[in-house]
């Protein structure tokens, strides 16, 4: 993802369907990362993994009362909506993954509430031919462990994304926002609002 804002510690982008400014950690940084080459050829073969987190805001009860979408523009300059996103990389814990991107794209102080033991409310299959799934990313075929995250923090956004809006959960679901949503992630919003028993 292209870095917009201060970032003390640039991450590689990594999101599914995300916009790519060229720029990589040194290698000895993180050794289980790939090359552009690799990256390339990797995805040319196999399924990548990924981890998708939608930040909601909770009640004193519990209850979810607003969903987080980011608001994303791409180098064309088209303005498009999407959620947390990237790539699990190689030793990496599943929890650990999704730690690492929600502070990447919504800032340090978000303070996300993670289990010890995440499971996810879906897999979605990314693929590059659109009309597979309900998903597409026409740079490869991806896997990924989608999670409802509740934040407790000051989200802000970082990376390519130039804000998180919060919507209503009846908001979150209408067409006008999944008509917005990249990759037929507005799908995966309405999985998320039918597992936590808000989608009427």
């Amino acid at each position: 993802m292209a870095v917009r804002t201060p970032d003390p510690e640039p991450e590689p982008d990594d999101g599914i369907g995300g916009f790519d400014d060229g720029q990589r950690p040194a290698p000895d940084a993180n050794p289980g990362w790939l090359s552009e080459f690799e990256l390339a050829e990797a995805r040319r073969h196999l399924p990548m993994l990924y981890v998708e987190a939608i930040p909601v805001r909770t009640d004193g009860s519990g209850q979810v009362t607003e969903i987080g979408i980011l608001l994303r523009s791409t180098p064309m300059g088209e303005m498009t909506r999407t959620i947390v996103s990237g790539r699990v990389r190689f030793g990496e814990t599943i929890r650990d993954a999704l730690f690492r991107h929600v502070e990447n794209d919504l800032g340090p102080m978000a303070f996300p509430l993670l289990p010890p033991q995440p499971l996810p409310f879906t897999v979605a299959e990314y693929f590059p031919i659109p009309g597979v799934s309900a998903y597409h990313d026409d740079r490869q075929h991806a896997v990924s462990l989608a999670f409802v995250i509740p934040v407790t923090g000051t989200c802000e956004p970082r990376q390519d994304a130039l804000e998180v809006t919060w919507f209503s959960p009846e908001a979150a679901a209408s067409d006008a926002v999944s008509a917005e949503m990249e990759g037929g992630r507005g799908t995966l919003i309405r999985l998320a609002l039918a597992n936590l028993g808000l989608l009427r």
